[in-house]
């Protein structure tokens, strides 16, 4: 059954109300059943029972935080000083609920959030560019669906030597794969119609390079195992990646030039990341084409990669 959140939000400006209309539509868009003063309140309303039964129907509750938002809520003033009545009430009769999730939008001072919610861990979305893995990171909350959930308890791999030794990987010619969940990898990209594998099952990427010069190469998401491609144009090494969802992988093809970095993100949810080291092109001078590249990737979930070499 989808999760029934309330949103608590002061109406700072028409384009902070619209905001929170966006938010609030996507969310409904993404299976979060959303309770929200622009939909659930006619002409003639009572404001005060709309608040009371919205808060007391809902799981959880967003508080989304602006200045005037954080000094209503501090004053008891308005509507936001009211739903900060309730919502207080309700935290002090169980002070471990995370019943209440801070939304951090538009706030200039050191406190983040109102004093009633000092403390709590927040979302913000104050950066543009990291709009999307702010909102992924709520989305996941509201529908528990953590980005690092508990993995499960392999097998003893000491009781398991033979059965490990038999595994079969894809494809059938080992040229064509590292299993490992790091190394560095050359290969004739015009061989295996252009696939090479790191990793395997749930941290298995099948990476597809495709011809373009000797300066940048093609990587395509082609793959039925891969979610996303991106390129990261402001990192020079994969240990200063601190978020991998910032970068862009909306198309189908990327061309990582020489030294550059791009992260992939299989259809499992973990991230990948490989260095362009080297590139060679048939029609430009070279005999064969050819990629080196070195890689890691990340076995618990995190798109962050600043464990990288440690």
């Amino acid at each position: 059954m989808e999760p029934t959140v309330f949103v608590s939000y002061s109406h700072d400006s028409e384009a902070h109300k619209n905001w929170v209309l966006q938010l609030a539509t996507r969310l409904r868009s993404n299976g979060v059943n959303i309770l929200l003063d622009r939909w659930n309140l006619k002409l003639g309303s009572d404001l005060a029972s709309f608040m009371e039964r919205g808060l007391s129907s809902s799981s959880r509750v967003l508080c989304i935080c602006t200045d005037i938002y954080n000094q209503k809520a501090n004053g008891f003033t308005g509507g936001v000083g009211y739903e900060k009545q309730i919502i207080t009430a309700e935290l002090m009769s169980d002070l471990n609920k995370n019943w209440v999730i801070p939304i951090v939008k538009s706030v200039e001072n050191i406190d983040k959030t109102p004093i009633f919610l000092k403390g709590r861990m927040y979302v913000s979305f104050e950066e543009d560019l990291k709009h999307e893995s702010s909102y992924e990171e709520l989305l996941r909350e509201l529908l528990d669906e953590p980005i690092l959930p508990i993995p499960p308890i392999g097998k003893n791999p000491f009781q398991n030597i033979k059965a490990f030794s038999e595994q079969k990987f894809l494809p059938n010619s080992e040229r064509y794969i590292s299993p490992s969940v790091r190394g560095k990898v050359t290969f004739d990209y015009s061989n295996n119609n252009g696939r090479y594998y790191i990793g395997q099952d749930a941290l298995m990427f099948e990476l597809n390079f495709y011809k373009s010069s000797n300066d940048n190469i093609q990587l395509l998401n082609d793959p039925s195992s891969i979610k996303t491609v991106a390129v990261v144009k402001d990192k020079l090494e994969i240990s200063q990646i601190l978020d991998a969802r910032d970068y862009d992988g909306s198309s189908r093809v990327r061309r990582p030039k020489l030294n550059q970095i791009a992260v992939i993100q299989n259809r499992n949810g973990y991230f990948a990341a490989i260095k362009i080291l080297d590139i060679k092109d048939d029609t430009r001078g070279y005999e064969y084409d050819e990629i080196t590249f070195e890689y890691f990737i990340q076995t618990n979930g995190s798109p962050n990669f600043s464990s990288v070499g440690s």
